[in-house]
């Protein structure tokens, strides 16, 4: 029971966040829109169609596109009329009348800014944002490569930062070589701490003087940038916590209406 309630409320979350508003083709008269993208991301659980490289975009639109006209070609051949379509849309039904259904009690759920502060400072320690820094690095095999490339940038002076963004394009064996050594922001737990303990410890602007070993290879590091330990404020997570009492409140309303209408049922259950 609990599994299936589950699928709907995912079904539900479905319903609820696509908008049909943007047109992105036309096939003979007929609009591609957000719905029918929205179809065939369902197979992409956790991909947002906004965030896909424009190719990867252009081959949704296209399968979009096809999947129109297949749909054109079954109404045309009569499918509509055929008992078995009449039959699987009887079986859909329940399930849709369902999901409206629970949409419509979801947007009837209300959460006041009082439940929203009190969730906020009974657990502020959700939202602490860890130390994090911005770094470059080249990555080398040998500690001698290493070492060579340190007494380069000391000899770069005000030049540094295009100094190791050349050197790092040349002679980095990581994939962010192409990117001028550019890793981003990292938190201390999502590197191999060797490499951590060293990052975090440098002054902003300033890079290794010796060569950092992992177990990937010798490391040059520089520090672009660092942040500290922060707890964001209210006002950066008040929709985020509303959302998520919202949803909380949904499915224990949902909960309790499913037992106090098994307590008024007549249920028998058969093996």
């Amino acid at each position: 029971m609990k599994k299936i309630f589950l699928s709907s409320v995912v079904a539900f979350s479905l319903l609820q966040n696509v908008g049909f508003a943007e047109t992105f083709a036309k096939v003979n008269g007929s609009t591609i829109t957000e719905k029918d993208i929205a179809a065939l991301m369902r197979a992409m659980p956790g991909v947002s169609f906004a965030q896909l490289p424009q190719d990867a975009k252009d081959q949704i639109i296209n399968q979009a596109i096809e999947r129109k006209l297949l749909i054109a070609q079954a109404k045309k051949e009569g499918v509509e009329k055929s008992k078995e379509f009449q039959n699987a849309l009887e079986n859909v039904k329940e399930d849709l009348m369902l999901e409206v259904w629970m949409r419509q009690e979801m947007e009837k759920v209300k959460v006041s800014n009082s439940e929203i502060e009190k969730f906020y400072n009974d657990n502020k320690t959700r939202f602490v944002q860890p130390e994090t820094a911005k770094v470059k690095h080249i990555l080398v095999s040998s500690e001698a490569d290493a070492k060579s490339i340190i007494s380069d940038l000391k000899k770069a002076g005000k030049n540094v930062i295009s100094k190791f963004e050349e050197l790092a394009k040349a002679k980095s064996k990581d994939g962010s070589a192409q990117n001028g050594g550019e890793i981003g922001w990292i938190a201390k737990g999502q590197v191999v701490p060797e490499f951590a303990d060293v990052a975090f410890k440098l002054d902003k602007g300033k890079f290794t003087q010796t060569p950092v070993k992992t177990q990937f290879g010798y490391h040059v590091i520089y520090l672009e940038d660092k942040r500290p330990t922060t707890t964001l404020a209210l006002k950066d997570v008040r929709g985020q916590i509303e959302q998520n009492l919202r949803l909380t409140k949904f499915q224990e309303s949902m909960r309790k209406e499913g037992q106090d209408l098994r307590a008024k049922a007549k249920v028998e259950i058969t093996k």
